[in-house]
């Protein structure tokens, strides 16, 4: 747990005030910020599922995702599976929250919006806050619902908090293999992972190398992007830059649906406890969050 002065904790504090002076048309932008700051708070513990404190953040996205106007898709938001740890017998819960906006004109089709919202807990003492990773992608998760429950999409949209990407994609596994539409219309999987911070001002779109037919609808997007959007991180011959199985899409490339992933390059705080909400870029976030928008307008067509 970070030590502070009071001069430091000054500076903390107008840093996140200054965090929340971006502003938005699409969705609320201080909104944002705050679900980032508090999902990435050192109360959170780092959103591990094998400590108790987990609880807290899944309330949290619980209560994000009926306050975004999101609805189940079953009896409730949560879709309940079993956790073992590496190494050990233990097992332990896992959650998924899975809410949907009908669409009004192809609601038997679905694009399957996603974001996992645990991190890597506490190593050696330190807490690991996991603002970017992915806090960030979640956050974004309730933005994008609140857009489109005012805008009504064409085809249904399917929004996913996913459990314990951080120990193998486990909960988009869970997902993939126990969908609760079925697995024949999902069109689309949209994932995003790491999205609040380019010294570069760079968010990638990976996946068109495996399915070029939404290359052109990310290509219009381009046009409106916030940020400088980029098509690439998905061909085998990149080796570890090759980003196809290094997130929950993997799961859903795997079942054979497409996906497009929304991410930033490796910063210098990935997976260290400097991950922290007062390092991501506030102005780079809510635009890319507003890019992403506009691509999943285009893919909706």
């Amino acid at each position: 747990m970070a030590v502070t002065t009071a001069v430091g904790q000054l500076a903390v504090g107008k840093r996140n005030e200054d965090a929340k002076k971006p502003s938005s048309k699409y969705f609320d932008a201080v909104k944002l910020l705050n679900d980032v700051e508090y999902l990435a708070s050192d109360e959170r513990e780092g959103r591990s599922p094998l400590r108790p404190s987990i609880e807290q953040t899944r309330a949290y996205v619980e209560t994000q995702f009926r306050r975004s106007g999101l609805v189940p898709i079953r009896d409730s938001f949560r879709q309940d599976f079993q956790i073992t740890e590496r190494g050990t017998e233990r097992k332990v819960a896992g959650v998924n929250f899975v809410g949907q906006i009908k669409g009004k004109k192809r609601s038997d089709k679905y694009i399957v919006i996603t974001a996992h919202y645990d991190h890597l807990g506490i190593r050696n003492g330190s807490v690991y806050n996991g603002a970017d990773d992915n806090a960030s992608g979640t956050a974004a998760l309730f933005a994008i619902a609140e857009y489109f429950a005012k805008e009504t999409p064409q085809h249904s949209l399917v929004f996913v908090a996913f459990d314990a990407e951080e120990m193998g994609l486990l909960g988009a596994t869970e997902f993939v293999a126990n969908p609760p539409v079925a697995k024949e219309n999902i069109l689309l999987n949209i994932n995003m992972d790491m999205i609040s911070r380019s010294d570069k001002g760079e968010l990638y779109a990976a996946g068109t190398f495996h399915y070029p037919q939404f290359k052109p609808a990310l290509e219009a997007a381009q046009k409106k992007a916030k940020v400088k959007l980029l098509l690439g991180h998905d061909r085998p011959e990149l080796g570890m830059g090759d980003w196809t199985n290094q997130s929950d899409h993997a799961a859903f490339h795997a079942a054979k649906i497409p996906f497009i992933y929304f991410g930033v390059e490796d910063h210098k705080d990935y997976h260290r406890p400097t991950d922290d909400f007062v390092n991501i870029q506030p102005e780079f976030y809510v635009r890319a969050v507003e890019t992403i928008i506009e691509a999943l307008r285009s893919f909706d067509k």
